[in-house]
């Protein structure tokens, strides 16, 4: 069992990211790179890597989709009662990692995670089509369940009002680093970040590959 894949590799050579290039707010910087990712036509464009961890210092991980973002943050939906939102209850810090291999691009934002309003979540579980919000309410989300069968037991037998549950809802990371990465010939990435310094104020700065 196993493969070598010491020889598995790729030359990066799409683009470069020159400091010219550069705005002063990240956000703006963002935008560009998911107009870029749009022009592309691929699927899950908006799916990214969100970490978190325990107070004890214990990380996960798991795919989510963003669901929208502006200089006030990056916003995605789940059940707070998940395993993702019980390690945000205890330490609201995290990261986000989006990769776009098709762009030879990544971009790794980390900050403080708070939930949205309870007028926000409302407006996008409305927005679901009407099995995702049955799904969202009957799931026990990273609860053991005894079967498949169990799942789709519940939703045959939902009769209910269509209503966003409590425990499901919004969160939105409110960022204070970026590092945005663009792959580069002989492994000499461009790496740009940014740190938030003050409320309204980044520093920006390049690091080695």
């Amino acid at each position: 069992m196993g493969k070598d894949l010491s020889d598995y590799r790729s030359e990066y050579d799409r683009s470069v990211l020159e400091d010219k290039q550069l705005p002063d707010n990240p956000i703006t910087l963002f935008d560009k790179w998911f107009q870029d990712l749009i022009e592309e036509d691929i699927n899950e464009l908006n799916a990214v890597t969100l970490a978190t961890s325990t107070t004890d210092g214990i990380p996960s991980a798991r795919i989510v989709l963003m669901k929208s973002y502006n200089d006030s943050g990056f916003t995605f939906y789940t059940n707070y009662e998940s395993k993702k939102g019980r390690e945000l209850e205890e330490n609201p810090h995290a990261s986000l990692l989006f990769y776009w291999p098709v762009l030879q691009r990544q971009v790794r934002i980390e900050g403080r995670v708070v939930k949205t309003s309870g007028a926000e979540s409302d407006k996008y579980f409305d927005s679901r089509p009407e099995g995702s919000r049955v799904s969202a309410i009957i799931s026990k989300q990273s609860k053991e369940i005894s079967s498949r069968e169990e799942l789709e037991k519940k939703v045959q037998e939902f009769s209910s009002e269509i209503k966003r549950p409590e425990y499901w809802g919004g969160y939105r990371l409110e960022p204070h680093t970026f590092e945005f990465w663009q792959g580069r010939q002989s492994r000499l990435h461009d790496r740009i970040c940014y740190v938030l310094e003050s409320t309204k104020k980044w520093r920006r700065y390049r690091i080695a590959p």
